[in-house]
């Protein structure tokens, strides 16, 4: 059996419209838990929830601070089947969205993770191969997450994840030292699923479509290209640092993303916001190595 676990942040009717898609589908979940971290919903959307949970249709738990890693781990301790899917809260399920992973790791017991199809709204479902061109710290991260085919995978998406849950506890879950937007959070936690030789396979019949509504969500952080905020980069610059397999190679990464960051077509047009990037990966550059430092205390 199956446990969905949707982390929300900042979503009303978004939220209330893929609850609803979920608890329709033609093979549903055994439960749904819904952990919330939206200090305060519209009435409507507060009193759908309310009657969902009062009623049994899902679990709906509340925390006070918002991290997407923290409310994944809770919904991963307190999930009461042998996988839990990972769903984000603003989506729009296929049919068989469930079943699909599910069948997956009953056919294949050895499984750690399963990883499905995510359409984003500029996209169509494709049948494509994962090029493999990238190694290292950034391997597969050219995946074609839109596929229609089934194949191994090194990295995955948080939005559409299938977990042995007694395996993913036993790794220790989800990092919650990435915080704000928690960018590279996923690759971080795959990367510990190859570390301890777990096998994670990509699913493209397994599909959801990913709604990317403006409010609420990661993008309730801000605009990336113009803050000096390092929440923006802080997961990637703690990734290197954390998986890479020297200091010089961790060093060498981060300082070719601080440039990558403004080689855009952005600040191309934009030259007076080079600066603002520049600091803001700074910061999250040493925000980053002093993580490093607390996690070595």
């Amino acid at each position: 059996m199956t446990s969905i676990v949707i982390p929300t942040y900042g979503r009303d009717q978004v939220l209330i419209d893929t609850v609803q898609a979920l608890l329709d589908l033609r093979y549903p979940a055994k439960e749904i838990l819904v952990v919330d971290q939206t200090p305060e919903h519209d009435e409507v959307a507060h009193r759908q929830l309310s009657c969902w949970n009062d009623a049994n249709c899902i679990r709906w738990i509340r925390r006070e601070t918002p991290s997407i890693t923290a409310a994944m781990n809770a919904g991963l301790q307190q999930a009461n089947s042998d996988l839990v899917l990972f769903l984000d809260d603003d989506i729009r399920p296929r049919s068989e969205l469930v079943r699909v992973h599910s069948d997956a790791h009953t056919q294949c017991p050895n499984l750690w993770a399963t990883v499905g199809q995510v359409i984003q709204p500029w996209q169509q479902p494709e049948d494509i191969a994962a090029p493999r061109e990238l190694s290292g710290l950034r391997i597969d991260d050219d995946f074609p997450f839109h596929s229609t085919r089934e194949m191994p995978v090194r990295n995955v998406m948080a939005g559409n994840l299938c977990v042995n849950r007694n395996r993913a506890i036993s790794i220790g879950g989800f990092d919650e030292q990435f915080v704000g937007s928690a960018f590279r959070f996923e690759t971080e936690f795959a990367r510990r699923v190859s570390i301890a030789g777990g096998e994670m396979r990509f699913l493209g019949s397994a599909g959801i479509d990913h709604l990317r509504v403006d409010r609420g969500g990661t993008r309730s952080h801000g605009n990336h290209l113009t803050s000096a905020d390092p929440r923006h980069g802080i997961g990637d610059h703690y990734f290197a640092l954390l998986h890479a397999p020297s200091k010089s190679t961790a060093h060498l990464y981060c300082a070719r993303r601080i440039a990558r960051e403004v080689r855009t077509r952005f600040h191309m047009t934009h030259p007076w916001w080079v600066p603002v990037k520049v600091i803001g990966e700074c910061r999250a550059f040493f925000a980053a190595k002093r993580l490093i430092r607390q996690r070595q205390t």
